[in-house]
């Protein structure tokens, strides 16, 4: 059977030897045996306790509880439930992580075009992960809408094809083309841009807004102050 003197238990469980030699004194480890010389001699079975002993330690029990869980006769049930009540803390902090990564994800996804601009406190980026959510979900609204919309002209067009009958669809097409007007007022209503070359935040006129080049982020504008051309990125609120 194997047999462990104090340093090479200190060294399994990767703490130090006055811990062991504390333990001792604490009566939570004492040794299995001894030597003809006197030394502590530690077993395998020392050795795993000293591992839960450490375990427990970590889960928040001070050494006096330590020890009066690892004497009752209980021990069994009660180790089963503290390490239960651990495994919910970790999912916990396992969930805020994921939570903090999403967060962290979808800044990166918003720095993709935002390089141009200044990140020079927390509340700059606070205010840019704002700017994302209020994007996102104005950008959800359009996409609602427009299936609507969508139906609709489909609808109406399918009535006349089948029945003969056109004026659902004209009517249709009529609410149709107001539809798309006052969800495309809605939209420049709702965002400004932002130059990349002066940081001056404006509101373009509607029909130089509607005809610009773009990406889903970012518009090719005239900037107000600096009368530069740029692709301006898109902002939420203003």
């Amino acid at each position: 059977m194997s047999q462990y003197t104090t340093g090479e238990l200190a060294k399994l469980a990767q703490v130090s030897v006055r811990t062991i030699q504390y333990y001792d004194q604490r009566q939570l480890l004492m040794p299995s045996a001894k030597s003809e010389g006197g030394r502590r001699l530690y077993s395998v079975a020392d050795l795993n306790r000293l591992k839960l002993i450490l375990l427990l330690k970590q889960l928040g029990l001070s050494l006096k509880s330590i020890q009066a869980v690892l004497a009752s006769p209980e021990a069994p049930k009660v180790l089963r439930l503290l390490l239960v009540e651990q495994a919910n803390v970790l999912q916990k902090q396992v969930d805020t992580t994921q939570q903090q990564l999403s967060q962290i994800e979808q800044l990166q996804r918003g720095l993709t075009d935002l390089t141009n601009l200044p990140i020079n406190s927390i509340t700059d980026i606070d205010q840019l992960m704002t700017n994302q959510q209020g994007l996102s979900r104005i950008h959800r609204q359009l996409l609602l809408w427009s299936i609507g919309i969508d139906v609709i002209e489909i609808g109406t067009l399918t009535w006349g094809i089948v029945n003969g009958q056109w004026w659902p669809f004209i009517i249709g097409l009529a609410i149709v083309v107001l539809g798309v007007a006052w969800l495309t007022h809605h939209y420049f209503q709702t965002v400004n841009y932002v130059c990349p070359n002066c940081q001056t935040s404006f509101v373009p006129h509607y029909w130089q807004a509607v005809f610009a080049r773009h990406t889903p982020k970012t518009r090719k504008l005239t900037c107000p102050q600096c009368h530069g051309r740029y692709f301006c990125v898109e902002h939420y609120g203003r």
